[in-house]
């Protein structure tokens, strides 16, 4: 059998509950549920890292934050000197021709991370644009592309209409639909397989910069949001725990509370922009067909984290909350002898895309990695030997948010004030109820502050003493660490 093409689709910011397949109320997506129906869908899918940099870090490189060393959220330290080793490097070393499209999130913009060539559109991009100097083409393909469109002027640019990148304000687009970053995905995908090597298997990662903010969709999308019951986010009762963090109506906070208006029309922009990509991949998937690629040309569907959007008076991401850390993912357009319809439980986290690709491809595995293959789950088998838990985690609000789950359970311990919670995700899927203070708990809470306490050990914050979770501990500054890190391998 030859090679498969495998098209891994990386979307930002999309919670891992917004799929119609898995039973969302509102958000509608035809498209991705028919890949579902064909393949695989990972119920208990989780980025461990969940922010845009150390996310990608970790399915591009198919390893856990222990090992590639990404705590949290650092512009600026380069990328193929840190991370040698990666998905596309492998499958260009095994025959495959490697394209990327959109979002790639590492440094330098033109690192390549081992692909043979990049179209790149990475979103607002502020610390690129803060390095002053530079034409936008030195590190972004869109704006430029933008430019040469027929009525647009020399000066067109994507923040045109105002709206900031991490903001819950939300407008429709304000130009023609094709010329939204998400159909020049699709427009630039097409483009590609015209020049593609057709004597050898491509890997194509294509990477949208939205749902993430801003919250700006074609107008249609955005109607159709909008005129659903008013959004009413469910607020647990332990969020009294963060309300030291709060910046109440503030548009780009991370905790805080906000106007029920804003909040409607932020939920109609993110649910809107679902709908928009959701058409763009059914858009990639017939031009595939158009090729004739389609019948050997694997799909993959995932996102780098999800989205607060209110839930619990919080916002954007960083957080172990269900809302932020758990991801949709999905195998489609798989070979014959694979399973459909197919949904798994097992908690899975983005460290596994790239060794179960490198297994679909029927390449090794490279020893760096420490994700592991999900190809006997996507084939219906048993996962009696699988991993028992995901241990995740972000500095964020000046400390180190830490967490461990399996799926069903999730214990959360907060390093800086040492506020700790423990959620039954069978019984309570919106992380409501605080189980860490209940009598009827303090057995379970033990057992899960052993857990996360034995995934800290030896850590060098100290975050540990005698088996126990020791509070307060100085966070590393990760800029900092990473760059030692580098230096003591003699990369820097």
């Amino acid at each position: 059998m030859s090679a498969p093409n495998i098209i891994l689709i990386c979307v930002d910011q999309w919670r891992g509950d917004c799929l119609s397949a898995a039973g969302h109320p509102h958000v509608r997506t035809p498209h991705l549920d028919q890949l579902a129906s064909g393949g695989t869908r990972f119920s208990a899918a989780y980025s461990a890292t969940p922010t845009c940099v150390p996310a990608r870090v970790a399915f591009f490189t198919g390893q856990s934050q222990e090992r590639h060393g990404r705590v949290g959220y650092v512009e600026g330290v380069p990328f193929e000197e840190a991370h040698p080793v990666t998905l596309a490097g492998e499958l260009r070393k095994g025959g495959y021709q490697t394209q990327a499209i959109g979002k790639m999130h590492v440094w330098p913009e033109r690192a390549r991370a081992g692909f043979d060539d990049v179209v790149l559109h990475d979103g607002f991009l502020g610390f690129a644009r803060r390095q002053g100097g530079r034409d936008v083409a030195y590190y972004d393909d869109y704006v430029p592309w933008l430019r040469r469109q027929p009525g647009a002027s020399p000066d067109e640019d994507h923040v045109d209409h105002g709206v900031s990148c991490n903001s819950v304000v939300a407008r429709p687009w304000d130009k023609p639909e094709h010329l939204h970053p998400t159909s020049w995905v699709g427009t630039q995908t097409k483009e590609w397989l015209y020049r593609r090597d057709p004597t050898r298997p491509f890997f194509l990662y294509l990477s949208f910069h939205r749902p993430h903010p801003p919250y700006d969709p074609p107008a249609w999308a955005f109607d159709d949001y909008l005129d659903l019951p008013p959004y009413e986010p469910v607020v647990g009762d332990w969020v009294d725990d963060y309300a030291a963090y709060g910046a109440d109506g503030d548009h780009e906070a991370f905790v805080g509370r906000m106007d029920p208006r804003s909040l409607h029309r932020a939920r109609a922009g993110y649910y809107g922009h679902m709908s928009h990509i959701d058409l763009q991949i059914n858009r990639i998937r017939t031009v595939l067909a158009d090729f004739g690629l389609d019948d050997d040309t694997i799909v993959c569907f995932t996102s780098d984290h999800g989205e607060m959007l209110g839930e619990h008076h919080m916002f954007r991401k960083g957080f172990g909350f269900e809302g932020s850390a758990r991801v949709p993912l999905l195998f489609g357009s798989l070979p014959e002898g694979f399973a459909s319809s197919n949904v798994v439980d097992e908690p899975v986290e983005l460290r596994d895309v790239m060794p179960t690709l490198l297994d679909l491809a029927g390449l090794p595995v490279p020893e760096e990695c420490d994700g592991r293959s999900l190809v006997p789950l996507l084939r219906g088998e048993e996962a009696d030997d699988w991993r028992p838990l995901i241990h995740g985690e972000h500095v964020l609000l000046g400390q180190s948010l830490q967490w461990v789950t399996d799926g069903r359970t999730k214990y959360l311990w907060m390093s800086g004030d040492g506020h700790e919670q423990l959620f039954d995700l069978g019984a309570d899927p919106h992380e409501e109820h605080n189980l860490a203070h209940d009598p009827a708990s303090r057995d379970l809470l033990e057992t899960w502050r052993g857990h996360l306490a034995e995934a800290l050990e030896g850590r060098e914050e100290g975050f540990v003493s005698g088996g126990r979770l020791v509070t307060g501990r100085p966070v590393v500054n990760i800029l900092r660490h990473t760059r030692e890190r580098l230096a003591a391998a003699g990369t820097a």
